[in-house]
């Protein structure tokens, strides 16, 4: 299979290295790794069984360059990795180009067991941060604003240095919380306000993500919509299993919400994959016609939104092991 690809973490999971300015060339039994001499002698002393190669000021130049002397005619190309002048310096080729967008997404798409193993590590590293905020805020937190809440959820996910992000955390107090991504603000943290929080965490590259609300259990009406919420999460986890349709995990969850009264403040898909990205294949929503095998990681995430109010989301990762689900 001859491809080319250039997003960083498709080529890491070719290769095991990658950097921002690198191109991935598969042609026959030929790899190449293209890159710049900033990070050639790195990549030598990490990549094996794939030539290093110094593209100097124009990769894409260089990448021509070897598919003009192995005389192929045809070339996988994931057109969501490439800007269009790249991918125009690229077509001086004059060969066919076959698109297809999430290439990489779909070749990784069953998780190995060891890199179920580092996940389940990412995430079980991402849950004690979530147990060391959970401390912070409840006896320090009255007070403080979602900027400063967000800054320390940072702190407590990256451990202080040691660990990247999956992505920028969410902390979202009461009527924030009802904006599925809401950006911090200066909005302030009061004695038993509700506090949505959605983090993950990167160990070894590879991606945790995890959302809990936190809800005034004092407060009857945000109780029943976290009861709605958790049940279509429960129900949900219970129907993944290998050979069903990433779709009816999607309609399992949101059937509880609808019948609920609330399907109309469900507003996004119930799951999605994690991995190298923090969003990959399988997606699971309405649409998704993917059928669950055994390898696959992802989330499932059911949520009420309601405008001006407030918003509950539960989130946990899972995979699918010897054709039934396990959780994270």
């Amino acid at each position: 299979m001859n491809y080319i690809l250039k997003g960083e973490n498709a080529i890491y999971s070719e290769c095991g290295f990658s950097s921002d300015n690198a191109i991935f060339l598969s042609i026959g039994d030929e790899k190449y790794f293209i890159t710049d001499s900033r990070y050639t002698l790195e990549a030598k002393g990490v990549i094996k069984e794939t030539k290093v190669v110094d593209g100097g000021r124009d990769l894409v130049k260089k990448a021509r360059e070897f598919v003009r002397k192995s005389n192929i005619k045809k070339l996988i190309i994931d057109p969501l990795e490439w800007n269009i002048k790249d991918f125009e310096e690229l077509q001086k080729l004059k060969i066919s180009f076959l698109q297809k967008p999430n290439f990489s997404q779909q070749k990784r798409i069953i998780k190995s067991s060891d890199e179920i193993d580092i996940l389940k590590e990412a995430v079980k590293k991402g849950k004690l941060a979530f147990r060391e905020f959970e401390k912070f805020f409840k006896s320090d937190g009255v007070g403080r604003s979602e900027k400063f809440l967000n800054y320390q959820m940072q702190n407590f996910m990256r451990d202080f240095g040691e660990y990247d992000l999956s992505f920028e955390p969410i902390t979202a107090i009461k009527k924030n919380s009802a904006l599925p991504h809401a950006l911090p603000s200066d909005k302030k943290l009061q004695s038993n306000s509700l506090l949505l929080v959605d983090a993950g965490l990167k160990y070894k590259r590879y991606c945790s993500d995890r959302t809990e609300t936190f809800i005034n259990r004092e407060d009857s009406f945000q109780q029943k919509i976290y009861d709605i919420v958790q049940k279509a999460h429960d129900k949900a986890i219970e129907a993944v299993k290998e050979g069903v349709k990433a779709s009816d995990i999607d309609r399992v969850a949101r059937e509880v919400i609808e019948k609920a009264g609330y399907g109309k403040y469900f507003v996004h898909s119930t799951g999605h994959g994690v991995g190298l990205d923090i969003h990959e294949l399988p997606v699971i929503s309405k649409n998704s016609d993917t059928i669950l095998e055994d390898g696959m990681v992802f989330t499932v995430e059911p949520g009420i939104y309601l405008p001006d109010e407030f918003g509950v989301r539960i989130e946990d990762m899972v995979y699918i092991k010897n054709g039934k689900v396990e959780v994270m």
